[in-house]
């Protein structure tokens, strides 16, 4: 059986490991391939990464994940090809891309699923920080290093052909055998958003909205992942677990999409509308990217790109909730 070692950035609990890596692992070693997933950061460092403090637990994470890739280094050496989902660590420049493409002369397919080259600055470690952990040039020198390239969606299959001819489209899917639709009880219309701290900004950015909204139907919003503050909207925090993610997603009425449109935003895949769709729960997004060819406003789901617009489609997905309908 032919070896392939997969190196990602974080460890199983991050959705991205799971959905566009270990997921396909079953049909692989069906392929005769034997994936073997060695993550940057433990799950003890990807806990703590993004809460402030804990300085000591970083540096120790660091130096176990900067350790751990010397050792990846070696293993290379036996593998058929190396897969790098998003970079290989999570700081500095593309050295371990290099020494794998140039000094080993391994194979190399590079997998993709946001715009990586566009300058973010994190809520976290704000820009000067952000720089070193996300740098553009390590994306484009990995992009053409690659013999394969995987992207999430067109727009970032685009780009990437700037820098490699072999670029495939393979999107973010989950299971339907596991996530899909289940029956609801909600006494009141839930409007649910699952994410995470660096991602509630989109939410943030829909609480106007949602604030007109509660002053005239009664709703809650649950946020799995983050906390927010919205006086006048009835808000459910909770934590993120991974044993409760598709009961999560399947408990809501309606899932709230928001998107800015800004280059990160073209970039990003839609998972979270394919999981709230998945599990049969009217979606409403921001008419960014992707969104727009995944929805089909009124038919499957509801754009919505202004504040009234978001105001109207929730209105009537809630009215539809309370009178015990379900959009197909």
């Amino acid at each position: 059986m032919k070896r392939l070692l997969v190196l990602a950035p974080a460890p199983s609990s991050a959705a991205s490991t799971r959905f566009r890596l270990e997921q396909f692992f079953p049909a692989l070693r069906a392929a005769g391939i034997e994936p073997e997933l060695r993550p940057f950061l433990d799950e003890e460092g990807f806990r703590i990464l993004y809460r402030g403090g804990h300085a000591v637990g970083k540096a120790a994470a660091a130096a176990r994940a900067l350790a751990g890739r010397l050792i990846d280094l070696v293993r290379a050496v036996g593998a058929g090809a190396v897969l790098i989902h998003r970079e290989a660590a999570l700081v500095g420049p593309p050295l371990v891309e290099w020494l794998l493409a140039r000094a080993l002369d391994r194979p190399l397919v590079f997998d993709l699923d946001d715009a990586l080259w566009v300058p973010y600055a994190s809520p976290t470690y704000g820009a000067l920080l952000s720089r070193l952990f996300k740098a553009p040039e390590k994306t484009f020198f990995t992009l053409g290093a690659a013999q394969r390239v995987i992207a999430g969606n067109p727009y970032l299959a685009g780009e990437a052909r700037r820098f490699n001819a072999e670029v495939a489209v393979i999107p973010t899917v989950v299971d339907t055998t596991q996530f899909h639709p289940t029956r609801t009880s909600n006494d009141v219309p839930v409007l649910g958003w699952i994410g995470t701290h660096s991602t509630a900004q989109y939410l943030r950015a829909i609480l106007p909205s949602l604030q007109k909204l509660a002053a005239r139907q009664r709703f809650v919003l649950r946020v799995v992942g983050a906390r927010v503050e919205a006086p006048g909207v009835e808000v459910e925090h909770r934590d993120w677990a991974l044993e409760r993610e598709i009961p999560d997603f399947q408990s809501l009425d309606v899932g709230l999409y928001p998107l800015v449109a800004d280059p990160w935003s073209l970039g990003k895949s839609g998972f979270k509308a394919v999981q709230y769709m998945a599990c049969g729960v009217p979606v409403v997004a921001s008419p960014v990217g992707v969104t727009t060819e995944m929805i089909r406003d009124g038919d499957n789901g509801f754009l919505a790109a202004r504040d009234e617009d978001w105001v109207e489609r929730l209105s009537q997905l809630i009215d539809d909730a309370v009178s015990g309908k379900k959009v197909d």
